[in-house]
């Protein structure tokens, strides 16, 4: 009985929105009907001034639709549609997974897991932010947004690989302040597959690089293209 009067009370509220909003509709058509001259004429000029904005807004979220297919590890062939905005997007994203630490190759003797996982949480929080600040892609039908492939990485990527690894190191750095990583029995296991999961980041920043329309990708990443 409370969920129908619920209902009831938001549909009379609508209703009484409704005729409030046509009233001030009719008055504000009135009343432009009733201006002549100069005062018409600027009136006339800012609603096609506001139209035109909203247009030109609409233009540029939506002009230069460009379909790609990329495919990427653990993700398979998909088809993205993207614009202008989603190829600055991908060109963020691409830049910030190349340029990262956790995407060099680190072998056995050399660099810190410390310093790669750091990384990689850094990589995680950067996209995440750029994500928020920016808008969400225009919908299409039948193909993939930037979006899905920036948040991808992070749940099949970088969220389980730092979701196993960060509190074990963390577990040895507490319980040994003093020994080197390297004594650390894990060390090898977390290398092996923090190699894994440099390909695979390598995998989404070339998709990155493709939806942002960067030519010769591979040949910008130098040796950090190749397969650690």
């Amino acid at each position: 009985m409370t969920s129908v009067r619920s209902l009831l009370s938001r549909l009379w509220a609508q209703v009484i929105l409704g005729v409030v909003a046509g009233l001030v509709t009719g008055l504000v058509v009135f009343g432009i009907t009733r201006v002549t001259g100069r005062n018409l004429y600027l009136i006339a000029g800012g609603v096609a001034g506001a139209v035109a904005v909203v247009a030109l807004q609409l233009y540029r979220r939506t002009a230069q639709l460009t379909e790609v297919k990329i495919t990427v590890p653990q993700v398979s062939e998909l088809t993205f549609v993207v614009n202008n905005e989603a190829r600055q997007v991908a060109w963020k994203l691409y830049v910030e997974t190349v340029t990262r630490v956790s995407t060099q190759a680190l072998a056995d003797d050399e660099g810190l897991l410390r310093e790669a996982l750091t990384s990689l949480y850094g990589l995680f929080a950067t996209t995440r932010e750029m994500l928020k600040a920016s808008r969400p892609s225009v919908p299409v039908s039948g193909g993939q947004t930037v979006e899905h492939l920036a948040v991808t990485m992070l749940n099949h990527e970088l969220r389980p690989f730092l979701s196993k690894w960060h509190p074990r190191l963390r577990e040895f750095e507490n319980a040994n302040p003093l020994g080197p990583e390297s004594s650390w029995p894990d060390n090898k296991a977390c290398r092996n597959e923090l190699r894994d999961v440099q390909t695979h980041l390598l995998g989404f920043a070339l998709g990155f690089a493709r939806l942002a329309g960067v030519r010769n990708a591979e040949a910008m990443l130098g040796p950090a293209g190749a397969p650690p």
